[in-house]
């Protein structure tokens, strides 16, 4: 596994990647200290991007600036991620920039509604924030349900006002907690 640190205008992103594709990415908000320690933990060594994954690099610093992009052809790596968790992706990368849903819609999909605190946690556990956008996903009537990434449900609030989606929450209230 490769990794590499980059800085954005949101604040510093990392990527771990592998010869098939993207293993994880995180979300600016850990101490770079912290971020070099569990890249480390994870086996990941610091190597220049190759050509693909620069590509990715661009669009991470574009969507970071407000551009709009897509990361619907980035090759992933879900090697080891649980059947349930890959079906709830599946489902995620289906929902374009400004679309949103919820754990239970995604539940129905999927075959029941009760599967909604599943769906929960397999956002919860998603290594590829971002590409694999659960930020998209929200609690029953809109709300901004949870988001494990530093900065909570703050950080899920920027994310979707980049991407023009606004969960109620009046102009001027929106802060970055990146």
């Amino acid at each position: 596994m490769h990794s590499t640190t980059f800085t954005t205008a949101l604040g510093e992103f990392a990527l771990i990647w592998t010869d098939q594709g993207i293993r994880r990415v995180f979300l600016p908000g850990n101490e770079a200290i912290a971020l070099e320690h569990r890249l480390a933990q994870l086996g990941a060594q610091r190597s220049e991007p190759p050509r693909v994954i620069s590509a990715v690099l661009d669009r991470i610093e574009d969507y970071a600036e407000g551009e709009v992009v897509d990361f619907a052809d980035v090759p992933l790596d879900l090697d080891g991620v649980p059947t349930f968790h890959r079906r709830c992706y599946d489902i995620l990368l289906t929902i374009s920039r400004r679309e949103t849903t919820t754990y239970g819609d995604m539940a129905r999909q999927l075959g029941d509604v009760g599967l909604s605190r599943a769906v929960g946690q397999a956002m919860g556990a998603n290594p590829i924030p971002l590409i694999i956008p659960c930020h998209r996903v929200l609690a029953a009537r809109g709300g901004a349900g949870g988001f494990s990434a530093p900065g909570g449900t703050a950080t899920k609030r920027v994310m979707l006002a980049l991407e023009g989606v606004s969960l109620g929450t009046p102009p001027g209230q929106m802060q970055f907690a990146f």
